[in-house]
C-alpha cells in the first residue's frame, strides 16, 4: 500500500490532471473533498474520454473540473485485508487500483504492482 500519493480535488481541470498524471507517470489517482473524504477517483481513461469529445480547435475547454469526469462511485477496501483476497477483488474488477480508507478518510492506495511486490517479498522471507 502506497500512503505518500498523489491525490486530487474536484475543482482541478482535466488538463492539470493530465499534467499531473503524466510528471508522476501514474495512470490515476483518487479524489478528495477539503476534509480528505474520498469522493472518486479520476484516470487517464476518464480524460482522455473527455478529451475525445472535444473538437480538435476546442481543447482549451480542458479547463473544466473533473467534478463530472471522476467515477464517483468508488470501489474501496479496508487495510486490514489479506494480500490474497485482495488480488482476487482485482482479478474480479479489472480495477488497476484500489484507495483503501478508514472511516471515511483516504489512507492510501493499493494497486496490483503493489501486490506482486507483496508476493516477492512472502517468498524472499519463506526461503530464509
Amino acid at each position: 500500500m502506497a500512503t505518500d500519493i498523489v491525490i486530487f480535488r474536484q475543482d482541478q481541470s482535466i488538463e492539470e490532471v493530465i499534467d499531473t498524471l503524466i510528471h508522476n507517470g501514474i495512470s490515476g489517482g483518487p479524489v478528495v473533498d477539503d476534509s480528505g473524504k474520498l469522493v472518486g477517483i479520476i484516470t487517464e481513461g476518464d480524460c482522455i474520454k473527455r478529451v475525445t469529445k472535444l473538437p480538435y480547435y476546442k481543447l482549451p475547454l480542458m479547463s473544466e473540473s473533473i467534478k463530472s469526469h471522476m467515477t464517483s462511485n468508488v470501489q474501496t477496501i479496508e487495510g486490514n485485508m489479506d494480500i490474497f483476497d485482495v488480488a482476487n477483488k482485482f482479478l474480479n474488477s479489472k480495477r488497476r487500483r484500489f484507495p483503501i480508507v478508514e472511516r471515511g478518510k483516504l489512507i492510501g492506495v493499493i494497486t496490483q504492482k503493489d501486490i506482486l511486490k507483496a508476493v516477492r517479498r512472502l517468498k524472499a522471507y519463506n526461503y530464509k
